[in-house]
């Protein structure tokens, strides 16, 4: 079988190590952001580490964990990796909700950082 190719094996990583992070202690985070990041999350919009850091340290639940579903990742201009995320997130004790995220990530000096993430829940209204 032919090796995956470059921004697949880089995606995959980059989003295996943020849901750890994410799920286990969401303050490593920072480190996969820069001040020049932007954050969409349910329609809100944040931009820069601390701003971005902000918004994620003060989500109101204890515990979370994330089960990824699929993921694809296609190579971008300016030699970034737009990855799609779909799966299924628990918070605390509220029923499994499912969720879609996008991140473009960009080489700022040989370390992968979130340039651009855009998250919201699989919420549908069908009235």
């Amino acid at each position: 079988m032919a090796e995956r190719p470059i921004w697949e094996q880089i995606g995959t990583s980059f989003i295996q190590l943020y849901y750890q992070q994410f799920d286990t202690n969401r303050e490593q985070l920072a480190s996969l952001y820069t001040d020049a990041s932007c954050l969409s999350w349910e329609g809100q919009q944040y931009q820069g580490k601390a701003s971005i850091m902000e918004k994620l340290l003060r989500l109101p639940f204890q515990k979370i964990q994330h089960n990824i579903t699929s993921q694809d990742h296609q190579p971008a201009p300016d030699n970034c990796i737009l990855s799609m995320v779909v799966g299924q997130l628990k918070v605390d004790d509220d029923p499994v909700m499912g969720f879609h995220q996008l991140f473009v990530l960009k080489n700022i000096n040989d370390k992968w950082i979130c340039s651009n993430d855009i998250f919201r829940l699989a919420l549908y209204n069908f009235a």
